[in-house]
């Protein structure tokens, strides 16, 4: 089993409009919604690569509710959220289907208490127990204190389990210095990290600073891996047009799959980018389309990096 954690999760709702434009009245063509957070992408696009998932984090509210009935709908999803006082929060994604934009809108979560915080921290290491990997994916909802995902590294190494940590800022800081087996930041979240604009040499800063493995992404240029066994570039064959929304997510569902199966650094880094372009193809955000994975699957260049200095 692999696990999810998702602090800060969310019911994604998209909207289809034909043109969108400020400070006017839009008729909407179609609407989706799904159980959303970092941590919930990455877990049903491991789950449609045929890997048992289960999923942790916060919930509440009707929708939190709406959140959990969504999920018992996904094939091998196992849903063991955490119940708290406040709502789970919405996320918002307007895109435009003239131009393929897509504007995003992003509530905060709820205010997380001391109590709830410490029954997240019980549930996350009684399922470490039995998961394989675990990802920890997202903001920090309020109330979390800023060196949780820092807390949570550390009782997975404790218990010898493989950890990635895909987050930004400070948690991000505080993160790194647990020693997680894989980080993967955007190229910004990279150099506000490091404050290096080039990437292989940031990704090497990163790893001093505790990650055994660090993978970049650079958007539609693929992906930057500076690991103990080697740097690579891995690119698309093309480039894919659409909505980027969980493009990030679905990376991670490819490294974390990859890493569970003891794929080669190249074919892990493979598959996460064919699963990044086929998510940004797909019409709906978060979601990715099959066909066009498999069919960029053979196609991703990924090249040997020269070490940074």
């Amino acid at each position: 089993m692999i696990l999810t954690v998702t602090l800060n999760t969310a019911l994604d709702i998209t909207y289809r409009v034909r043109s969108l434009r400020p400070h006017a009245s839009h008729r909407v063509s179609e609407v989706t919604e799904r159980p959303g957070g970092k941590g919930l992408n990455v877990g049903r696009v491991l789950a449609a690569l045929g890997h048992e998932v289960t999923v942790t984090g916060f919930t509440g509210g009707a929708t939190g509710r709406q959140v959990g009935e969504l999920l018992a709908g996904t094939p091998r999803v196992q849903d063991a959220l955490v119940p708290v006082a406040g709502a789970t929060r919405r996320t918002i994604a307007v895109v435009d289907t003239t131009t393929g934009d897509t504007t995003q809108l992003n509530e905060p979560g709820p205010e997380i208490t001391p109590a709830e915080w410490a029954a997240l921290q019980e549930t996350y290491e009684r399922l470490l127990r039995s998961a394989s990997a675990v990802a920890l994916c997202g903001s920090l909802p309020p109330g979390v204190p800023v060196g949780a995902y820092a807390q949570l590294v550390r009782t997975a190494r404790a218990l010898a389990v493989p950890v990635l940590l895909d987050t930004s800022g400070e948690p991000l800081r505080r993160g790194v210095a647990a020693r997680p087996d894989i980080v993967k930041p955007n190229a910004d979240e990279l150099a506000e990290l490091t404050g290096s604009h080039e990437p292989l040499q940031a990704a090497r800063n990163v790893r001093r600073r505790g990650a055994y493995a660090v993978v970049a992404s650079l958007g539609p240029e693929g992906l930057l891996a500076h690991t103990p066994d080697g740097h690579w570039r891995a690119r698309p064959p093309v480039r894919a047009h659409g909505n980027p929304t969980g493009a990030g997510d679905s990376a991670v569902a490819g490294l974390l799959s990859g890493l569970v199966e003891n794929l080669p650094w190249p074919d892990r880094l493979a598959r996460a980018v064919a699963l990044s372009a086929a998510t940004v193809a797909a019409p709906t955000a978060g979601e990715f389309d099959r066909p066009l994975y498999e069919s960029l699957l053979d196609r991703v260049t990924v090249t040997t990096e020269a070490a940074a200095a």
